[in-house]
């Protein structure tokens, strides 16, 4: 007990507490996730962020403290994302086929998710710079920090809507999917990465590699339509 105090003084006056506690939690987290054979409300991020909130508050260590570790696992969300884009390549030849589709669907869903929560915000009063900060939140999270900053938004709140979205997303999606009959996994996969980004593409290829490339090309897709289209709806707001 004495060493495991010791332990805890030592990694919480240093960088490694964020970067340790994130591991730490996160494998916890992973699991569980299997133990109970991947059932979405078991999402390893929904468990790991809420542990890390509680573990925070317990201890009055100050987001800035904890950061300057994690901050390390930060950076490599970018090149995580950069990933999905294997499961695309092998299945270029197909991808191609249907880029028309693809292009549209990807437009259409982007600009209803961002029109509908802007929307919606802008009927409850929400002030400007929370909207802006709304209209990027089926991106990505880092790509919706760079949005809403563009925007005039706040890019810690961006990022905030962004992982709220795809927990949501990735948590609800089977049960809605089953619901509505959606049984192939290529509509399932695209459905989730372009609603639910990143954390969506990861759940989607778990459950289907095929569903995990559609939800990877739909991350990549509305990354690209976020940074063109966004501007333009931002003059609405």
């Amino acid at each position: 007990m004495q060493s495991f105090v010791e332990l805890w003084v030592y990694l919480s006056a240093t960088p490694l507490f964020g970067l340790t506690a994130t591991l730490v939690t996160y494998v916890l987290a992973q699991a569980l996730y299997a133990r109970v054979g991947f059932a979405p409300w078991a999402n390893p991020v929904l468990w790991t962020v809420l542990t890390l909130a509680l573990l925070l508050a317990a201890s009055g260590t100050p987001y800035p403290t904890y950061f300057s570790g994690a901050q390390f696992i930060h950076f490599l969300l970018g090149p995580a994302v950069v990933a999905l884009a294997w499961p695309l390549w092998q299945r270029r030849a197909e991808l191609r086929a249907r880029a028309r589709a693809v292009l549209l669907a990807a437009a259409a869903g982007g600009l209803a998710a961002a029109a509908a929560a802007v929307g919606l915000g802008w009927l409850l009063g929400l002030p400007d710079a929370v909207l802006r900060s709304l209209a990027p939140k089926s991106v990505t999270a880092p790509v919706a920090m760079g949005i809403a900053e563009q925007l005039g938004g706040i890019p810690a709140l961006a990022a905030a809507f962004a992982v709220i979205t795809g927990l949501t997303g990735a948590i609800s999606a089977k049960y809605l999917f089953d619901a509505l009959r959606i049984a192939e996994p290529e509509v399932r996969g695209f459905a989730l990465g372009t609603a639910a980004h990143g954390i969506g593409a990861a759940r989607a290829l778990q459950v289907h590699p095929d569903a995990g490339a559609y939800a990877g090309l739909a991350l990549g897709v509305q990354v690209v339509l976020a940074a063109l289209l966004m501007p333009l709806l931002a003059r609405l707001i």
